[in-house]
């Protein structure tokens, strides 16, 4: 492929009408949010590494994955997102803790 010019065509079904700069921005704005949380998940759950493929597991597994993401990006303290993860595993307090902050919405 090196020298060579490719093309590819996508389709989007829009409420609105971008101009292709506005379309280019956002589309790789919304890569790069799933780039990033697929990262995030990877590194702190080892997301890739599992091994759950049957039935409804991986949905199931995957929901409760980004909400534990959630909840622990609520956390105020500075301590990094994967220390509060193993803190959370750790030390019950701290998940109550962290439980605790979860509002109802």
């Amino acid at each position: 492929m090196e020298g060579k010019a490719t093309s590819e065509t996508r389709f989007f079904a829009l409420s609105w009408m971008p101009t292709p700069e506005t379309l280019l921005t956002t589309v790789r704005d919304h890569w790069a949010i799933e780039n990033a949380l697929h990262w995030q998940l990877d590194v702190s759950f080892r997301e890739d590494a599992a091994r759950n493929r049957k039935d409804n597991g991986p949905g199931n597994i995957a929901v409760l994955r980004r909400r534990a993401l959630d909840v622990v990006r609520r956390d105020p303290s500075k301590m990094s997102l994967s220390m509060k993860l193993k803190r959370a595993g750790w030390d019950d307090k701290f998940l109550r803790q962290l439980i605790n902050n979860i509002s109802v919405t």
